[in-house]
């Protein structure tokens, strides 16, 4: 029999493993499990904020330099503090309490410059946050970082500007594009530099980096959410929303931005419209007996990378191993006719740039296209369409080509429902991109966007979700497309594809996530 001395000293390392709490992993965790941890006292406010900002330093401008990012801000860890002195008095001070969010660059932020990606604006702090700001910092969330984006959010197909030098890397493949313009928020995300993001899409601009970077985006029904505050490209089409590496997150996000704003007039029936509660529709099995069209003409074309259809067949396999009944196809017989119908160009972004200037009053930083292209404080790639806006004087209302455009619109609206309605689908289905991110640079092979036609030109609402990966690491995305104001259906579909496939897997760059160290006793280690 051996001594007990030496029994003790041979079972002490697994003692002492067991008395300690696992260390709190920063990768890929969600916003539950960060409540989680606050309530189980593993993790603080300030360790949590500490962690992502440190994680910033380590992996934006050093090491794989994904440049994501354009500023951190400065005062994230006394917000930190002082929400986890309230968290001692209170428990979590809202569904958002302490997670540390990436917003876009063109949003604005009453602590932080909003330069919509143009040196133009480099300095202009706005004296109010845009209402989703507004409305994530109330329900406890803590800005820690505005994201890069494509110049004045010109550009669907890759991050670049004026304000930071260099583009956004895709963190899955460095050589390879995030899609624009939300393209820093999603690199930023998917590579956990941040909880969750908000981003903004005029086109594809939510959706489209969020198929590129493995996450969750929602475009919403036009009039869902407020764009108030956001610097603006098209307000006819213009849409901002959450970003996240999982439906759930994005959900969480989405409840508390979504609503009424009087300060945009096309969210008056948001209220009305709004759901209690989406997260009530995170269903797991939300695809059960549901119908699903798979809407060829919006990406069937003669560059359509193969492996893309391979996935997206493979997720239509999945959905109907779900439970959903997959009709394939669903046509629009009008489609090409439809889009005939328009005439002329419809340019709306120098009106509705000027106007937004104009309502800021003498805290603008510059009033007028004319002015921003006199002062050369722009990237070259975004001149020809500075120049193109400037050539545009007659207000969107009064021109021939937007009214048409308009007209086109209401006919296509009509005419997707009506497709919805005659097969009795909740959803229309399709890749969100007909292609692999491109390589940085390259503006010469297909880029594959999917986005710009059905959701903008209706208004209605889509999610993208991740459907695995072409040439084995870069990821694609599924988009559901619905009717208006249907977002709970749409979230249940893309709940119930998320948990039947789980898709979603971090980028594999050498750096991995700082670990969150806590105390033997279970107590935060002090800071």
């Amino acid at each position: 029999m051996r001594p007990l001395l030496a029994v003790l000293a041979l079972a002490a390392p697994a003692l002492l493993a067991a008395q300690s709490p696992r260390p709190f992993r920063l990768e890929e965790t969600t916003i539950a499990e960060l409540h989680a941890a606050f309530r189980a006292k593993q993790l603080t406010c300030r360790q949590l904020v500490r962690r992502y900002l440190e994680r910033i330093d380590a992996i934006d401008k050093r090491g794989p330099a994904i440049n994501a990012i354009v500023v951190t801000n400065p005062a994230a860890l006394a917000t930190a503090d002082s929400l986890d002195a309230r968290f001692r008095r209170e428990g979590l001070t809202g569904p958002l309490h302490c997670i540390p969010m990436i917003v876009k660059d063109n949003f604005e932020t009453r602590d932080l410059q909003t330069t919509a990606g143009s040196l133009a604006l480099k300095g202009w702090v706005p004296r109010r946050d845009a209402t989703m700001v507004a409305r994530i910092r109330a329900a406890g969330a803590i800005v820690l970082a505005k994201s890069n984006m494509a110049e004045w959010a010109f550009s669907p197909y890759e991050t670049v500007n004026s304000i930071l030098p260099g583009y956004t890397r895709n963190p899955y493949v460095l050589d390879r594009v995030t899609a624009g313009s939300s393209g820093g928020t999603a690199a930023a995300v998917a590579d956990n530099e941040g909880a969750v993001g908000l981003g903004t899409d005029t086109g594809n601009s939510i959706r489209g980096p969020s198929a590129h970077q493995a996450l969750v985006g929602i475009r919403s029904t036009m009039g869902l959410t407020s764009r108030a505050g956001v610097v603006p490209l098209s307000n006819g089409a213009d849409i901002a929303g959450p970003m996240a590496r999982t439906v759930t997150d994005a959900v969480r996000v989405f409840n508390v931005v979504v609503g009424s704003d009087p300060d945009d007039p096309v969210t008056r029936e948001a209220d009305a419209r709004r759901e209690r509660d989406y997260t009530d529709f995170l269903v797991r099995d939300g695809l059960r007996g549901a119908r699903i069209g798979v809407l060829r003409q919006a990406y069937e074309r003669a560059t359509t990378d193969s492996e893309v259809v391979a996935v997206f067949t493979r997720a239509l396999d999945a959905m109907r191993g779900a439970g959903a009944v997959v009709v394939d196809s669903a046509r629009i017989d009008s489609l090409p006719a439809l889009m005939r119908t328009t005439g002329g160009g419809c340019n709306p972004f120098r009106h509705d740039l000027e106007a937004y200037f104009a309502a800021r009053g003498e805290g603008a930083p510059v009033k007028t296209v004319d002015e921003v292209l006199r002062s050369g404080n722009f990237h070259p790639l975004a001149q020809v369409r500075l120049q193109a806006a400037q050539a545009v004087t007659t207000p969107p209302s009064e021109t021939p080509g937007c009214r048409s455009r308009e007209e086109m619109r209401a006919r296509l609206r009509v005419a997707v429902t009506a497709l919805m309605d005659s097969l009795r689908l909740d959803a229309l289905v399709y890749p969100t991109w007909s292609n692999p991110p491109r390589l940085i640079g390259d503006l010469n092979t297909p880029h594959g966007d999917n986005s710009q036609l059905f959701s903008p030109l209706t208004g209605y609402p889509a999610i993208t979700v991740p459907m695995g990966y072409t040439r084995g690491v870069l990821p694609a995305g599924v988009t559901l497309l619905g009717r208006a104001w249907s977002e709970a259906g749409l979230i249940s579909l893309a709940f119930g594809f998320e948990q039947a496939t789980k898709h979603r897997r971090a980028p594999a760059h050498a750096l991995s996530a700082p670990l969150i160290e806590t105390a033997r006793s279970g107590a935060p280690r002090r800071e």
